[in-house]
């Protein structure tokens, strides 16, 4: 027994040594062999390749690079002012240098021992001054010393301290951006601690959405330390904002590896690879139109009367089912130049009245408030101390379907008073608790306002929730009158009533791609369901705000367009309020393929002299769906 026992150790220890051996020569053996490389410190590492380039959907080049040329300088153990000098004669570096630096360089490489009296060597070896001290008496007195430097002089010093610039191991850039005769005659120097290497410069290629690429730069200096925890080295190029930071790891280019020999010579051991490509869902030649579309009215809008407070607008069109961000825009129109304000529609939110008003009446839907159908006599709210709160006129007998055609303030506040446990009386006092605005703002969040979107970008604001509870607010609330939402919010809101209720995630990346495959996609990722709905009433709701309601003329009734218009009116400084302009819109309301907002802030303003209504948003939107649903019997593909 104890033999056969001995004999399955035997037979199992061989057989853990077979598949260490075959891990350690062949599955894993090149990471093996660079750990031990590393670990005997002969492993450097060169520059990045080139960061993946940024298509749009139909593989469009936005996003190329450009390589320059740099000198760059390794720690090699070389004499590095002999070094300094000989690049000297070929590189001429234009940063200025402080006189002290020059002092410290000529402290450091020279006896001055004696700018210092034996009486104050006394008191240094007696303890009366530091080392430090005696070194601030010598720069104090270093004058004429310095003074004999030539320019050539000064100009081996400024190469000198790049190349004492971070790390010992660190990759030092003397000079970016030099010419390829300037790299040939580094080449022929012959230094084995000096290079010319390449690195790579973002190259845009049309003048659209550069807010949303982000930009690359220098490592932030608060985010140095997990930047070199994940293998960055300290001077590397990274991702610092929007979709250049938020796709950092697919962009970047690896390194190449280098063993260094014992000459001080150089080995590629591993050539390192270019980043992998980002296609995003973008298409480019609809997104110049909506921005053709957007500046021109923006330029004309500004023309009309009661506009003086006016001055931006955004846009976005988006496919439903997968949440992809077709096109996005937003201008500000300032000195008679446009600029670009893209990114804008994820950090800045606005009141946007009764667009919202398809997510406001899920509450009386999933709270049971609604009798499917019944009719009301359309009218005005009176509580008690708030003055009279009507809707814009007065609409006559409505349903919940009608309610939404005509944009009915009447039927919200019943559903807000319902929500509190009473019926509506004249100056009656509602108590209105923050659970009743709990209630409003968990059902808006299912939709998508006043929350994360889960679009893919390192930045985006959820917009301002008013924090006072009142009676008054609560109706407010329930008209898109007081709490804040941003451009991505309503257009994630107005995906979820064209899904019937499926929340999708947000996405302007279609896939990465390596140069063979396809190593990430944007599948339409579900966040929530909204449930104990009627999507079915909504969506007509919201097809009749387009035939005939309050957003006739948006798009062509051919197309199948739903809808919801959104007036606001807000304060924009003490004494002057100005009217925000919405609209959401999805086509064709029975199998939705696309859909668009527009938001089109301090459109006008409140004027006693003139009551005239700039239609800027309307303008907007008509060329957009236009554009985008097409104006005959079919919606554009």
């Amino acid at each position: 027994m104890f033999n056969k026992f001995i004999k399955v150790i035997v037979i199992t220890l061989f057989f853990i040594t077979i598949i260490r051996i075959v891990d350690l020569y062949y599955i894993k053996h090149e990471e093996y062999y660079l750990k031990y490389l590393d670990k005997t410190n002969t492993l450097i590492k060169g520059f990045p390749k080139a960061r993946g380039k940024i298509l749009d959907v139909n593989g469009v080049v936005l996003v190329d690079n450009k390589g320059i040329n740099n000198v760059v300088y390794r720690d090699l153990n070389g004499d590095e002012l002999e070094i300094a000098y000989k690049l000297s004669e070929i590189l001429i570096i234009n940063d200025t240098i402080d006189e002290i630096k020059i002092k410290e360089f000529y402290l450091n490489n020279n006896n001055t021992d004696y700018l210092i009296t034996e009486e104050e060597w006394n008191l240094y070896e007696n303890r009366k001054l530091s080392l430090d001290e005696i070194k601030g008496l010598k720069l104090e007195r270093l004058n004429n010393e310095i003074s004999s430097y030539t320019p050539n002089d000064i100009n081996a010093i400024k190469i000198y301290y790049l190349m004492q610039n971070g790390y010992s191991y660190d990759n030092k850039i003397i000079k970016e951006n030099i010419s390829d005769k300037e790299c040939a005659r580094i080449s022929e120097l012959n230094i084995s601690s000096v290079t010319c290497e390449v690195s790579w410069q973002r190259l845009y290629n049309y003048d659209s959405l550069n807010s949303i690429y982000g930009t690359i730069g220098s490592i932030p200096s608060e985010e140095i330390k997990d930047y070199l925890d994940n293998g960055y080295s300290i001077n590397d190029t990274v991702g610092i904002s929007y979709l250049e930071k938020e796709y950092e790891d697919y962009l970047k280019g690896t390194k190449d590896l280098y063993q260094v020999n014992n000459d001080n010579t150089l080995t590629l051991i591993k050539e390192g690879k270019r980043g992998n490509d980002l296609y995003l869902s973008i298409d480019i030649e609809l997104q110049q139109k909506v921005e053709e579309i957007l500046k021109r009215n923006i330029e004309s809008g500004k023309k009309l009367k009661n506009t003086e407070y006016y001055d931006r607008s955004f846009a976005l069109v988006s496919n439903p089912s997968t949440g992809a961000i077709i096109a996005a825009a937003g201008f500000k129109y300032k000195d008679e130049n446009f600029v670009d304000i893209t990114n804008e529609i994820a950090t800045s939110s606005f009141i946007v009245g009764s667009v919202i008003k398809g997510a406001s009446i899920s509450v009386g839907y999933q709270n049971n408030l609604i009798e499917i159908g019944a009719k009301i006599n359309d009218s005005c709210i009176k509580l008690n101390n708030v003055p009279e709160k009507c809707s814009y006129r007065r609409w006559g007998m409505i349903d919940d379907v009608t309610a939404l055609k005509t944009s009915s303030n009447y039927y919200q506040f019943l559903l807000a008073i319902k929500l509190t446990g009473q019926n509506y009386k004249s100056n009656m006092i509602l108590n209105a608790t923050e659970e009743h605005f709990k209630t409003y703002r968990d059902t808006f969040a299912s939709f998508g306002l006043g929350t994360n979107t889960g679009i893919d970008l390192p930045y985006e604001a959820t917009g301002i929730k008013g924090k006072t509870i009142a009676d008054d607010l609560l109706l407010n609330l329930a008209i898109g009158q007081y709490d804040t939402y941003t451009p991505l919010q309503l257009i994630q809101y107005i995906n979820t009533v064209a899904m019937d209720g499926n929340r999708v995630k947000l996405s302007l990346m279609s896939k990465v791609t390596d140069d063979e495959n396809i190593i990430l996609k944007n599948e339409g990722t579900i966040l929530n369901q909204v449930l104990n709905n009627r999507f079915d009433r909504i969506k007509e709701g919201m097809r009749q705000v387009i035939d005939g309601g309050t957003g006739r003329g948006y798009a062509d009734v051919s197309t199948k367009a739903a809808g919801k218009t959104g007036t606001a009116e807000v304060v924009y400084q003490k004494g002057i309020n100005t009217i925000n302009q919405t609209f959401a819109s999805f086509a064709p309301y029975d199998n939705p393929k696309y859909s668009i907002v527009t938001i089109s802030p301090n459109a006008y303003y409140d004027n006693s002299s003139s009551d005239t209504v700039a239609p800027i948003n309307y303008r907007i939107s008509k060329e957009l769906t236009s554009l985008v649903y097409g104006s005959g019997d079919e919606i554009k593909e």
